[in-house]
């Protein structure tokens, strides 16, 4: 798997996702979709060929990837704060998890490696509390997406998840 870590020391952000991720199937967590029919709505809406390179951060468990993979998209990338939700998902993935792009990372900070067509975010920004957080997420965003790039993001109601 292709990773790219963020620099030590290990943040307490970082710790607690792989504590979660450790401790709990996807399908125990709150968010957990069977099927992301809204998230595989929107991509397609977007018009997004099927080469062009996708990012879902945030997506530890999520079988976005599956479905995406199963839809032919070819350029997708994954990345997540836990090495151990990137593993989960790359090992039900079997073979076709070579076709994905494997980023462990702070979605506060990292780089792609390529300009983004569509970046699809179903969590991670509603978890950023910390304003310097969200503007470093922001900052991160307005560098990669590329010009006319498409920006899928989601947040949880006030009564979701905290």
């Amino acid at each position: 798997m292709d990773r790219r870590s963020d620099p030590p020391p290990m943040s307490d952000r970082k710790q607690h996702w792989e504590k979660v991720y450790r401790e709990r199937s996807a399908s125990e967590l709150s968010w957990y979709q069977p099927i992301p029919a809204r998230s595989l709505h929107l991509i397609k809406q977007s018009g997004t060929p099927g080469d062009a390179p996708i990012i879902d951060i945030g997506g530890g468990c999520s079988l976005l990837v599956d479905h995406l993979l199963a839809r032919g998209y070819r350029n997708l990338s994954v990345l997540d704060i836990s090495a151990t939700a990137l593993e989960v998902t790359a090992r039900r993935l079997g073979e076709a998890a070579q076709r994905v792009r494997w980023i462990e990372a702070d979605a506060t900070r990292f780089d792609p490696g390529q300009p983004i067509a569509l970046r699809h975010d179903r969590a991670v920004f509603h978890f950023l509390t910390d304003p310097s957080d969200r503007a470093a997420y922001l900052d991160n965003l307005d560098r990669h997406l590329r010009p006319g790039g498409a920006l899928i993001i989601a947040a949880f109601a006030p009564e979701g998840p905290r």
